[in-house]
Order: structure tokens, then C-alpha cells, then sequence
């Protein structure tokens, strides 16, 4: 669930690899030119009105019994956004990255 406001700067454990978030982008930010660091673990979506930088690292695996989850700290920073544009490009990004029922 996106919250109503969204920073400009914040972090956000994510339940998947890097690999997965990636394939996710291009529905997640349908608008955007995106560019991929060299290295893997950055991403920048230009938008007509702002630019948002993702950028991510692997963090311990989670173990819940037998279930074992990924985890990515994702860090994302809105740059010339105001709140309206942020909270839309962050509501479609979380539709699309959504996992699970419910």
C-alpha cells in the first residue's frame, strides 16, 4: 500500500533479488527512460517532470521455518517531483511490484 505521502528520500526492505526488481521496472515505471548502472545495483528513471534514482544491495536472507525469502534494501530518492507526482509514480510502482494475495 503506497502511503499518502511519499518523501523525496526513503528506504524500503523488498522481498526479492535484484534480478527480479529489474524485470519489474519497465512495468513498474512504464514513462520513464531508465538507465541500469554498469555494476547492477542503481537505476535511474527520467520522467518529464523529475527523476527517480533506485539504488540497491542484497541483504540476509529471510527464514521463517522451511520459507526462505530474499531481501533488497532499496533506497529511492525523487528529485523534482513535487508530492502529487511522487505519490503517483510511487503508487504505480508499488502495483506493479506488489507480491501475494490479499
Amino acid at each position: 500500500m503506497t502511503p499518502t505521502f511519499v518523501p523525496e528520500r526513503f528506504v524500503r526492505v523488498m522481498g526479492c533479488t535484484a534480478p527480479e526488481l529489474l524485470s519489474w521496472l519497465p512495468r513498474a515505471l512504464p514513462t520513464a527512460t531508465r538507465t541500469v548502472a554498469a555494476d547492477g545495483a542503481s537505476c535511474t528513471a527520467q520522467f518529464p517532470g523529475g527523476t527517480l534514482t533506485l539504488s540497491w544491495h542484497d541483504l540476509p536472507q529471510h527464514r521463517i521455518a522451511l520459507l526462505v525469502m530474499p531481501q533488497l534494501s532499496v533506497e529511492f530518492s525523487y528529485s523534482g517531483f513535487d508530492a502529487d507526482a511522487r505519490y503517483a509514480v510511487q503508487k504505480k510502482f508499488d502495483l506493479e511490484t506488489h507480491r501475494g494475495g490479499g
